[in-house]
């Protein structure tokens, strides 16, 4: 017997003000409405999408972002994002935490930095 592929998995986040995420992940991220079907929508760019769904009360979430790159790491603070933890190198990754409007918090990796 076959088993069937799973094909991705996308994280759902709850936010407050779906508009006010939206925008927040427009100028930070870049990303795009992929959908909206109110109340709830999916953001995204490139290979990457996260569903915002309102919800009360807010429990905050948090997503790993796999980035090619650390050169988005300047542009998120640029833009303006609470950043929860600089550029850091782990043995995993080299890293930075940024929190959402809501408080989720996205954790941005790239390939550790060998030093």
């Amino acid at each position: 017997m076959s088993r069937p592929t799973i094909e991705n998995t996308i994280p759902v986040l709850a936010v407050a003000d779906l508009a006010r995420s939206v925008d927040f992940y427009r100028r930070t991220l870049g990303f795009e409405v992929e959908w909206d079907a109110g109340g709830i929508c999916s953001v995204g760019r490139d290979e990457c999408s996260i569903m915002l769904q309102v919800r009360e009360p807010v429990v905050a979430g948090v997503v790993w972002i796999g980035l090619e790159d650390d050169s988005l790491f300047d542009a998120v603070q640029a833009a303006g994002a609470t950043v929860v933890q600089q550029p850091t190198n782990q043995p995993w990754a080299y890293e930075m935490k940024i929190a959402d409007p809501d408080g989720n918090i996205l954790w941005l990796g790239t390939e550790p930095r060998v030093e």
